[in-house]
């Protein structure tokens, strides 16, 4: 659902019920991909109760970095929530989550809290109250352009907010140039290609990633990852085989990110 005229009443509702219903899915100190050498290089995932940027250049970038986010936040067990949010141009602009597409892909689209707020002042002001909920799975915020509002005031706030209930924090920049930020790690992403099937059907999503920054450790890591939707894990892309021509694979993975 969407809360467009006033999302941070209907989301301090939905977030009180949501804190009321447990503790924190997971052991609460990764975000796990289930790609082991992926997680290992990072001392186990995503870590919890920290920031992390995804940052994507074009369309098809954009739409491959929202249906990676969504598919590792949902890896969470049980059926904690993910707070999704947005802006009502954002929205326009990148087109909304699909979910029978999601479910195909493995995911649950019910899990998907999504809220579309009037500005980027309202939607960082949104996610400081999401970010706060000890029980959803992650809080995604994707965002378009510069985002002015975003200093290093607005962020440490963010980072504290996602500590104290130990939340990951995933930050979607779509057209947007890394500045300096609180991240704990920051990420490129770009859409890779995809194993032609059977009968030419389109092969697995597929992600190319690289680790620009990261606090703990070293950057510059790249992996290609490549979505299994019956392990509903990341995985090696399989590189055997034909891919598909590079018009037939914006395509595919187009329809298969706005698909998460």
């Amino acid at each position: 659902m969407r809360d467009s005229s006033s999302p941070l009443a209907g989301l301090r509702r939905r977030i009180a019920r949501i804190a009321a219903a447990g503790e924190p899915p997971g052991d609460g100190a990764w975000l796990a991909s289930g790609h082991a050498g992926f997680d290992a290089a990072l001392g186990g995932g995503l870590a919890m109760g920290r920031v992390h940027e995804i940052f994507a250049a074009d369309a098809l970038d954009a739409a491959s970095a929202a249906a990676f986010a969504a598919l590792l936040a949902l890896r969470g067990p049980g059926e904690a929530p993910v707070l999704w949010l947005r802006t009502a141009d954002g929205a326009r602009r990148q087109g909304h989550l699909y979910a029978p597409g999601l479910a195909e892909l493995g995911g649950d689209p019910n899990r998907l809290l999504l809220v579309e707020a009037r500005d980027a002042t309202a939607l960082l002001a949104a996610a400081n109250d999401a970010v706060r909920c000890p029980g959803s799975a992650a809080v995604v915020v994707e965002s378009r352009g510069a985002l002015a509002a975003l200093d290093l005031t607005a962020g440490r706030r963010l980072a504290l907010g996602a500590r104290d209930a130990g939340t990951v924090l995933l930050l979607l920049r779509f057209a947007a140039e890394p500045v300096p930020s609180i991240a704990e790690t920051r990420w490129r992403l770009a859409a890779a290609p995809s194993r032609e099937l059977e009968a030419q059907a389109p092969g697995a999503p597929a992600f190319d990633l690289e680790l620009l920054r990261w606090r703990a450790g070293p950057a510059g890591a790249r992996w290609r990852l490549e979505w299994n939707r019956d392990e509903r894990a990341f995985g090696d892309a399989a590189l055997s085989g034909a891919l598909l021509p590079l018009s037939s694979r914006r395509a595919s993975v187009a329809h298969r990110a706005a698909a998460a």
